[in-house]
């Protein structure tokens, strides 16, 4: 069985590719692959009986590798590649879809922020047929409970943005070849059921749209989805299973059903009303549903059809003009100082559940800054213990100095170094980088926490406060000092976390249950561990 934490093997990926009479495509899928900011280690198109030619498209690929098979489906294909892979990871990119240029990079992140994760997927967004975008970035983030999340639907929404531990893939049972249409969303629930799943923020791929797209016979993919969806309908004993997926079954049939009533292109318009008609026949209720839905926004104004689906469940916002501030309309924060004279800000919960996470890491000789708090209170095995600070009014500092400062730190000299809500304070961030990269010994770990959505101090620090990163500002910072593949960066925070945090309010008077669901939109915190090889 492939070891994912750390063998050679592990740490590569293939990219596999089926093919069917998409020839016309796979040159811009093979293209995006060579594109990568981190390299494939396989690539693998399955031609799967084509009646095109898609070894004349591979030919100008040096290193790609081409199979043939009997027309077997899209399953089969995907197992096929699957299986002639060496590579502990694998990615199924259809031949008419094409990938981001940092898809490897920031999949392999994820997936090393969550050893153990059967899978994890990123976001997509939709282009035509010449790749030109016509929507911006699509995400739904991965929740704690992600079996349910598959239960109720597919939050995946395309293939191509998930990176696969294929050992688990392989254990699972792959790909169903005697599944039409939905054998990614089995796939999914059948290893939602059995590892955890995560997803990160990064555009993944783009999802090209044309006449010939699977997906474009909605009431052929409702046939499909429902019955894969029937494989898993719990027990009725398992309560809060079995709610999710009944929500999961409305939720496919009104889908489909309002696809069904919508027109893309002209091709479509000739049999529109035939597939209407099967759209009616396969879900009778949800089919006037969405004509009737279509036809209300028409005619109503935004604020009553908003009202409408709040009746209905689908959304829990108030309607435009509705919205009550209560204690929130207000110029002046309800606390000025993060929440410290309310209790403790919320930002710690992030920071020291990341410490408690990395506990392993704080041993030997090790680098704090200001004080070791973090480092008494986490650390386990630390022999020394230095405190950098600015100030030599700071009587505990064993070194004082700016940590941008070439050479202030010896070279080769730390086994771990504690830098929480610091690196905001070093104007030539880069350069501090730089300098702890070059001071920990190889294999010496860096743990760092920086500000995403913040306050600003009011007080003397306010006036040295420079940055705020984002998750992949994060990823490109530490990776250019690091190296990508030692760096692992998560994002937490989302819409709730965030207001809360402005405002002031404190960790005891909110609802800790959702500061838990990150939003990579709303980074409150950004965690890093890197890592000197």
């Amino acid at each position: 069985m492939i070891d994912t934490q750390g063998s050679e093997q592990a740490i590569r990926v293939a990219i596999i590719i089926p093919t069917y009479d998409h020839a016309r495509f796979l040159g811009d899928a093979l293209a995006s692959v060579a594109a990568q900011t981190r390299p494939a280690d396989e690539v693998i198109v399955v031609d799967d009986g084509s009646h095109d030619d898609p070894g004349a498209v591979v030919a100008g690929f040096p290193g790609v590798r081409l199979v043939r098979i009997d027309n077997s489906g899209l399953g089969a294909a995907r197992n096929v590649g699957m299986n002639l892979a060496s590579a502990g990871y694998a990615l199924f990119l259809d031949a008419d879809d094409v990938l981001a240029p940092a898809a490897i990079e920031a999949s392999l992140r994820c997936m090393a922020a969550h050893p153990g994760a059967g899978f994890v997927y990123g976001a997509h967004r939709r282009v035509d047929a010449r790749l030109v975008p016509t929507s911006g970035p699509h995400l739904n983030a991965a929740s704690p409970d992600t079996y349910r999340d598959f239960l109720r639907g597919n939050p995946v929404g395309m293939h191509a943005t998930v990176l696969y531990d294929r050992a688990k893939l392989a254990l699972c049972g792959g790909f169903d070849p005697g599944l039409k249409r939905c054998e990614d969303y089995d796939a999914y629930l059948r290893m939602a059921r059995r590892f955890p799943v995560a997803s990160h923020g990064g555009l993944v791929a783009d999802y090209r749209w044309h006449d010939a797209n699977m997906s474009a016979d909605p009431d052929d993919m409702l046939a499909w989805a429902l019955k894969v969806h029937a494989r898993y309908r719990p027990a009725s004993s398992d309560i809060e299973d079995m709610r999710a997926w009944q929500q999961g079954h409305r939720g496919w049939l009104g889908f489909y059903a309002n696809a069904a009533w919508q027109v893309r292109s002209r091709s479509q318009r000739a049999k529109k009303w035939k597939q209407r008609i099967k759209a009616l026949r396969i879900a009778p209720r949800a089919t006037p549903a969405a004509i009737a839905r279509r036809t209300l926004r028409k005619l109503l104004p935004p604020g009553a059809v908003h009202r409408l689906r709040r009746l209905a469940g689908l959304t829990d916002a108030p309607a435009p003009g509705r919205v009550n501030l209560g204690d929130l309309a207000r110029i002046n924060p309800i606390s000025a100082s993060f929440g410290f004279d309310r209790g403790t800000p919320i930002d710690r919960c992030y920071i020291e559940a990341f410490l408690v996470r990395h506990a392993g890491d704080i041993r030997g000789r090790a680098l704090e800054i200001g004080d070791a708090s973090y480092c008494t209170r986490f650390g386990t095995e630390v022999t020394r213990q230095d405190i950098l600070h600015v100030s030599a009014d700071n009587p505990d500092a064993t070194i004082v100095g700016d940590l941008s400062q070439p050479g202030l730190l010896p070279a080769d000299a730390f086994d771990c170094m504690v830098l929480t809500q610091t690196l905001q304070f070093i104007y030539d961030m880069a350069g501090a980088v730089a300098e702890v990269h070059r001071a920990l010994r190889p294999g010496g770990v860096l743990l760092a926490t920086v500000p995403g959505i913040t306050p600003i101090d009011r007080g003397i620090w306010g006036e040295s406060c420079y940055w705020s990163l984002t998750g992949q500002s994060a990823r490109r910072l530490f990776g250019e000092a690091f190296g990508a593949e030692n760096v692992e960066v998560e994002v937490h925070g989302n819409a709730y976390a965030a207001t809360c945090f402005l405002q002031g309010l404190a960790l005891e008077e909110v609802n800790r249950d959702w500061l838990g669901q990150s939003d990579p939109a709303f980074p409150v915190i950004v965690t890093v561990r890197a890592c000197r090889r």
